[in-house]
């Protein structure tokens, strides 16, 4: 560290990276963390866009048109020069990186919260950057290892470490608006490939040459315009002194039982039933919502075939090529949709949660996606687009706020010492998700394919396993009780954390001349800075919804 240490008000030792370099300073405005989460979140985000990237890769060879080599396994795709890729074989990606990111997240969460959201946020944007420089590198000399190795799994830890780094430090910025906090932080994963996505179009089609589909030359510029954001919100980042609370606030007088003034220790939380609870409550909601955005173009398609074009008689098999590209780009625009309602979701339930608390969002969250899940078969048999394309929109915005919400539940539950840790540990849920959700929908998808069954019910089976799985969910939920407090730090113990930690040392005492803030000019800038650009994702996305209706 002493390459790039530098001190803090003389202190020797205290590198630019280093937690206590980045203790909030008298007349600091809390309403810059979230903008800088944001700035970091919207990068890692465009995992979701990925899919982007399949159809020209899938041609980066043939260049005009596939070169395929039907019979080549995929231990051989992997180091071929002289076929294309199966996009089935580049659809591995989203495996990886959901993988990776739980995976890392829950081995470097409890490194995050002695370093700092800084340093970890740092080593984000290096992974991240990095991975899409090294996925170039293979896009280039036609490596499908050298891409998974580099954007999926160097990729998959900047997403884990970029996805926690500032769960714990917006907590404890906003004790009085816990679920409102890291919905905004969490909604910029949501929102990343509304931008990510026409971003990497416009550049493919720029890079574009006779020679090349373009591919890897965007991997490379978006991985340095992302690394520039991300190393902006890391920068951006500050902690706030140890036992500050807004001013003018104080926790609530009346006890709820739900929210816990204790601590629990990262050692301790997954001993408790609560953790396991929590984790399956996440990965029941996210399993139902993460197998209908993997699925959600082909199933509109599907379903509704030519009355998306007017011709409601005429089936998906009956279509003319053209008429299938046409349907295509439509059902691109519902698939943009609900991404729209997956952020939207982000801030509206974690908000909400903050008023009737996160037990009863997600009773609200399994209660309507039964319903919901329940009824779009009916919906799709009447060709109700409208319901249909509604209905999804509520289940995805839900899928969102699960996301968002369960921080701030893990924050009731366990305290605020250790969230942003513990967090990343209950992320293998996610992992786990990543798997159960497509396996679900792609496999029974072929099976009913397989079996006979017409294309505009195909998934009517799926929807009920789908409910089913929110039954168990709801169950989970129910179960949830307050930590038994055998588990509880104890004030010592939290005091001699935090003094470790040197989190007092830097700051004197009292009220520390840090409020509540607001929309001063520095931060309307920086939300500026962050929202303009998602602002266009969102006009991109319903520049291509409206094609729907």
């Amino acid at each position: 560290m002493s390459a790039i240490g530098q001190t803090l008000s003389g202190s020797p030792g205290v590198g630019l990276l280093d937690r206590e370099r980045i203790i909030a300073q008298a007349g600091f405005n809390r309403w810059l963390v979230p903008p800088a989460a944001l700035s970091i979140h919207l990068c890692i985000g465009m995992a979701y866009g990925f899919s982007v990237f399949w159809l020209p890769l899938s041609r980066a060879v043939g260049l005009t048109a596939t070169k395929a080599c039907p019979d080549m396994s995929l231990g051989a795709e992997l180091f071929t020069t002289t076929c294309d890729w199966r996009i089935a074989s580049l659809g591995w990606m989203f495996t990886l990186f959901f993988v990776v990111l739980g995976v890392s997240a829950a081995l470097w969460g409890g490194w995050l919260e002695r370093v700092g959201p800084r340093k970890a946020g740092v080593v984000a944007a290096l992974c991240w950057s990095g991975g899409l420089l090294v996925g170039a590198i293979g896009v280039f000399t036609h490596q499908l290892w050298l891409m998974w190795l580099g954007a999926g799994v160097l990729g998959g830890v900047g997403l884990g470490l970029g996805y926690i780094s500032p769960v714990s430090t917006l907590i404890k910025w906003f004790p009085d608006h816990r679920g409102m906090a890291t919905g905004f932080a969490i909604a910029g994963f949501g929102g990343g490939a509304m931008i990510g996505a026409p971003l990497a179009n416009l550049l493919i089609n720029y890079f574009k040459t006779p020679t090349s589909v373009g591919v890897w030359e965007t991997f490379v510029a978006m991985g340095v315009i992302y690394f520039f954001f991300m190393m902006v919100g890391a920068f951006s980042y500050r902690v706030p002194p140890a036992g500050w609370r807004p001013e003018g606030w104080t926790p609530p007088e009346k006890a709820n039982a739900m929210i816990s003034q204790y601590n629990v220790h990262l050692k301790d939380a997954h001993k408790t039933p609560q953790f396991w609870l929590i984790w399956w409550v996440l990965c029941l909601n996210v399993s139902a919502g993460i197998g209908v955005i993997g699925m959600a173009s082909p199933m509109l398609q599907e379903i509704f075939a030519g009355s998306l074009i007017g011709l409601p008689d005429v089936r998906f098999n009956a279509l003319s090529p053209d008429q299938r590209v046409i349907i295509a780009g439509i059902a691109a625009g519902f698939a943009g949709l609900i991404s729209l309602f997956n952020i939207g979701g982000r801030v509206f339930w974690a908000s909400l949660s903050d008023y009737i608390g996160r037990k009863n969002t997600y009773y609200t969250f399994f209660l309507l996606g039964i319903a919901l899940y329940a009824i779009t078969p009916w919906a799709a048999g009447i060709g109700s687009k409208a319901l249909f394309v509604a209905s999804f929109c509520i289940i995805l915005s839900m899928y969102g706020g699960g996301f968002a919400t369960v921080p701030a539940y893990l924050a009731d539950m366990f305290g605020t010492q250790f969230v942003g840790a513990i967090h990343g540990r209950l992320l293998t849920a996610w992992s786990t998700a990543g798997i159960i959700g497509p396996v679900v929908v792609n496999y029974i998808r072929e099976f009913q394919l397989a079996a006979g069954v017409p294309r505009d019910q195909l998934y009517n089976t799926t929807m009920y396993i789908l409910a089913g799985m929110l039954v168990i969910g709801l169950i989970c939920n129910y179960l949830v009780k307050p930590v038994d407090k055998k588990w509880h730090m104890s004030a010592d113990e939290v005091a001699r954390l935090q003094a470790a930690n040197a989190s007092a040392a830097a700051v004197p005492s009292g009220s520390f001349g840090i409020d509540k803030g607001g929309f001063d000019i520095k931060a309307a800038l920086f939300w500026a800075f962050v929202g303009i650009p998602l602002a266009w994702g969102v006009w991109k996305t319903l520049e291509s919804a409206v094609k729907i209706f």
